[in-house]
This record gives C-alpha cells, structure tokens and sequence, in this order.
C-alpha cells in the first residue's frame, strides 16, 4: 500500500471507530450528560485529534501536520462560538437533558454530511476558478469586522430565524411534549415534534458557520492561490473539519455552564479570521504567508483572548466585592 493509502485507511478506520464507540457507549439514549462525563468526552475527541496528527508527522511529514493542527485549531475555536448559538436554541425550544445528547448527535452527523458536500463543492470551484480565492478573502474581512464589533448572542432569537420560519411553513410541527420522539402521529397526521426542528436547526446553523470555517481552512492549507489542491489538502481539509465538529457535542455540555466567562473570545476568532482574510488577499500580489506564522497568530488570538475574558471577570468580580 502506498503512503497516502496507508494514511485514508488510517482516518477511516479512526473516523468509524470513534462514531461506533460515540454511538454505542456515549449516546445512550434518555442519557443526561453531566460535566464530567462531557470533560472526559471532549478529551477523548481532542485525544484522538492529536493522535491523527502525530500520525501525519510520521507518516508524512512536519509541515503536513502542522497543516491539520493549524486547522484543526481554527475550526475547534469557530465550533466554541458555534455552541454559544446551539446553547440559545436549546434554551429557546427547552430541549430536555435527556434528550439533548441524542438531538446533538443527528444534527451533528447531518452537518458532517452537508460539510462533506460543501468542501466538494468549494474545491472543485476553486479548482476551477482560481479567482475565488480572492472572494473569500473579502468574505473574511467583512465577516471578521462584523463579529468584532457585533453584540452579545443573546440578539439571535431562534423564533425569527428564516430557517424555523421555513421549517413551520412547509412542515407540521407540534409545541407538544415530545416525549424523546421526533414525529408524532395526531389525528393520522405526521407531526415534527421541537425535537426535530433542533436537529434541523443545528444543522443550518453548521452550515451558516461554515461559510467562515471551510474557505478559513483551504486558505491555511493551500500553498498557494494559484495552485491546485494535493491529496493531502484534500485530506487535511476533510479530516480538520470532520473531527472538530464530531467534538461539538461533548463541547456543548462543557461549556453549556461556562457561556458568559469568554466575552471576548469572539473578537479572538474575529482577528483570525481579518488575518486569513488578508493572508488570502495579499497572495494575488505574490506575498505567502507560511502556515506555522499562521499558526503562532491563532494560537496567540485565541489564547490572548481567553485569558483576557478570564481577566475582565476576575476584574468584575473584584469590583463588585
């Protein structure tokens, strides 16, 4: 078998291994996921992120897995901003404990599935027309300058969103207590019950943060714009996305309690994302910034980020008292 065979097979055989163990012994059904069951989960899928990475290191080479950690990072940190609007709908829809492992889980899995499109669909326009690279790039800026400056997550109200618009226009959904199921049966009509319009929901909203996340990641892969993209882009590019959404569940439970102590944990990811903006854009005039310079700057965001949140509370904190 040939190297790059040899690496496939690896996150393949990983990839079903940690959704049979995830499904089977994590996803109980009716099961209520306390902080430490959530803590040891996260670590087992950063665990097993890293594992990959390392195994990318030895089979392949150095500026490889720095390409996965790199990227990894940026979606891991773009899934943390993810969870806070998860968090709201759950709030919104008063999702039970009980249920929320396994709603988290099928709408999780149905973003894996639109993500894995979205990437085709991205690689092949930019292999295509190289051009769009640039677009992205101004994508970035925009969105980057917007989420600086944009106010707490509590404006996002799950009840006037398109999507749930959508959903109850074309779909009969019931306010009824679900009871842990999906669809009920009323008067021989099929009903969706808030159960599966969260599924639904979570899955838009994956799809939404994507538009960020998945040209964030082909910028810090790519060697160059006008070059097409290699097995291991590819590769790098699937993997990073796949095992930092499959860790968004486990996420969602641990930080579920800890959502005000990282006000400015946006305005970190909101830097990355004007720096791989302008990563992008200023390749148009021959100037490529390398990845582990890419790498430093997420790191030192969105560790000065946190660390500044943590701050400003202790501050808070000290001025109340």
């Amino acid at each position: 078998m040939t190297t790059d065979q040899v690496t496939y097979l690896t996150f393949g055989v990983l990839l079903i291994g940690a959704l049979i163990f995830d499904l089977g012994l994590m996803s109980k059904k009716n099961q209520v996921i306390s902080i430490k069951k959530a803590l040891i989960q996260t670590l087992f899928w950063v665990s097993l992120s890293i594992a990959f990475c390392i195994f990318l290191w030895v089979e392949k080479s150095t500026m490889l897995s720095t390409k996965y950690f790199a990227a990894y990072l940026m979606e891991w940190s773009l899934s943390i901003d993810n969870i806070f609007v998860f968090i709201l709908i759950f709030t919104y829809f008063k999702i039970k404990p009980s249920d929320s492992g396994r709603v988290l889980l099928i709408g999780i899995l149905l973003a894996i599935v639109f993500r894995i499109v979205f990437i085709a669909l991205g690689i092949e326009l930019i292999n295509r027309f190289h051009w769009i690279l640039y677009l992205f790039g101004f994508f970035l800026l925009y969105t980057g300058f917007h989420l600086f400056n944009k106010k707490d997550e509590a404006e996002f109200d799950p009840g006037s969103t398109r999507i749930y618009k959508f959903i109850t226009r074309f779909f009969r959904v019931t306010l009824a207590e679900p009871e842990g199921k999906y669809f009920i049966n009323q008067k021989g009509k099929v009903y969706f019950t808030t159960l599966s319009v969260v599924v639904l929901m979570l899955a838009a909203v994956d799809i939404a943060f994507a538009l960020d996340s998945i040209p964030t990641v082909v910028s810090l892969v790519r060697e160059k714009a006008s070059v097409g993209f290699s097995s291991d882009d590819i590769l790098i590019i699937y993997s990073s996305n796949i095992f930092a959404v499959l860790g968004l569940r486990s996420l969602f439970f641990l930080l579920r309690g800890a959502i005000d102590q990282f006000d400015y944990l946006q305005q970190g990811i909101a830097i990355v994302l004007i720096f791989i903006g302008i990563k992008m854009l200023i390749e148009f005039f021959g100037i490529h910034i390398s990845i582990f310079v890419s790498l430093c700057v997420i790191m030192l965001c969105l560790s000065g980020s946190i660390l500044y949140s943590i701050e400003a509370k202790r501050r808070k904190a000290i001025k109340k008292d």
